[in-house]
């Protein structure tokens, strides 16, 4: 064998035993911390090479929200303006977007409607 897989095989024992220790939670980063910590020398993207490796993993925060699920067959909507967003008076073009805010007790979907125009006095300061 060579001093890699030696090598690998000794961190291995070493990771599973401060990730298990630490009931499972602990990424790579804090794996390595603690071993480090412990007076063993390796590097962290090895510490993650053999997590991988070994299919474990540190707990993460938060649920994975999909809030949007793609139809390819579904018309676009068109580009109405051709990306030219600029207006010669007030109320000639508005422009509308929303999208979503994680909050502590969920999500909040905002909606901004804001209109174009910019009298010359503003345009100058630009």
């Amino acid at each position: 064998m060579s001093k890699r897989n030696k090598r690998d095989i000794e961190l291995k024992t070493l990771i599973r035993q401060v990730w298990e220790d630490n009931m499972a939670v602990y990424g790579a980063r804090k794996v390595w911390k603690k071993l480090k910590n412990d007076g063993h020398q390796v590097a962290r993207c090895t510490v993650e090479r053999l997590m991988r490796k070994m299919g474990i993993q540190g707990a993460r925060r938060g649920k994975v929200c999909k809030t949007t699920l793609p139809n390819e067959q579904q018309d676009k909507p068109l580009d109405l303006v051709n990306r030219q967003f600029t207006a010669e008076q007030p109320n000639q073009l508005w422009v509308a977007d929303i999208t979503y805010v994680a909050t502590w007790s969920g999500f909040v979907y905002v909606a901004f409607v804001i209109g174009v125009f910019q009298p010359q006095c503003i345009r100058n300061l630009f």
